[in-house]
């Protein structure tokens, strides 16, 4: 089992336009509807890899026991924190004529204290016989910054490799507690750090910085452009294949799944990246962030393009 946590998941639609015109009546020729949220995804995509994902956070109100019923329904076992907030809304608006994606995201409202330590109660729980505890997306407003510390800390206890897919404050937290993976995508990683990443050279140091700071791995995203890893002896550069993208919302999500999927194999980080690489471009090529085809995933893998990072 791989324990998917995020305090903020949504009940996502996308909306798809032959033409998307502002300040205009515009008429959709497809609507889809799916539970979402970074750690939603992760779990959605892990579920497609083969893999039994456990989905917990905060859900509240009617798009929460939606979110719930879709999840229940694709096979995926959660155990959420029924919370007074309604669950948030998040909106994709994909223009097929210009190619453009525009994403409308509701922010997460603010739950109690209590709520949290319920909900780390639910992790303490759950971790045990966890392989991998993933730790994705943003904390609710006014929530505790050091949640996933407490999250990273559990894990390891557990003996399950700990991962955290976020930026800011909270991950700042969470490498006090030394996590297995770190995955900020390279803006995430300078508002963590405070500073301009320009160049390859700056990314570099900015993984060493990571790294000097708990971190035992970490991997930075960057889109279209190449991913770098660092384990602290190897680095790697992973350039994905290039495709035509349906909807590349939720791909770094994807890139998580597939990633903490290999590691937990075994796989060393530039092969498990390989895989991340892949299941993130399968991401763009449906609909539906995080409803990946394994058979897509498997075709990418060899198209993924790893070599050695020198100067890491």
């Amino acid at each position: 089992m791989i324990l998917c946590i995020g305090t903020t998941p949504a009940a996502q639609r996308v909306m798809v336009f032959r033409r998307l015109t502002l300040d205009a009546v515009n008429r959709a020729v497809t609507t889809l509807d799916g539970p979402a949220g970074k750690s939603v995804n992760v779990a959605k995509t892990l579920k497609a890899l083969g893999e039994q994902p456990l989905a917990v956070g905060f859900l509240g109100g009617d798009r929460g026991d939606e979110v719930r019923a879709l999840l229940t329904a694709q096979g995926i076992e959660v155990d959420f924190v029924e919370v007074p907030a309604r669950t948030r809304q998040c909106v994709t608006l994909l223009d097929q004529t210009a190619g453009t994606i525009t994403e409308l995201v509701e922010e997460g409202q603010p739950v109690a204290a209590a709520d949290y330590e319920s909900l780390l109660g639910v992790i303490r729980r759950r971790a045990s016989g966890s392989r991998a505890v993933v730790m994705s997306g943003s904390i609710t407003p006014g929530g505790p910054a050091d949640f996933y510390f407490h999250g990273t800390q559990i894990a390891r206890e557990a003996g399950a490799l700990a991962a955290v897919d976020a930026q800011g404050s909270a991950l700042a937290e969470a490498l006090k507690a030394g996590p297995d993976l770190v995955k900020p995508n390279r803006s995430e990683l300078a508002a963590t750090l405070g500073r301009e990443l320009k160049d390859e050279a700056a990314i570099i140091s900015a993984m060493h910085a990571l790294r000097e700071r708990g971190a035992r791995r970490v991997v930075v995203t960057a889109g279209q452009g190449p991913t770098l890893a660092y384990d602290g002896r190897n680095g790697w550069r992973i350039q994905a294949p290039r495709i035509d993208a349906t909807n590349s919302t939720g791909s770094g999500d994807a890139f998580t799944a597939g990633l903490v999927w290999r590691l937990a194999r075994g796989d060393d980080l530039g092969e498990a990246c390989r895989w991340g690489a892949a299941a993130g471009t399968a991401n763009a090529l449906t609909l539906m962030a995080g409803e990946v085809n394994r058979n897509d995933v498997e075709r990418l893998a060899p198209q993924v393009t790893v070599e050695p990072l020198r100067g890491s």
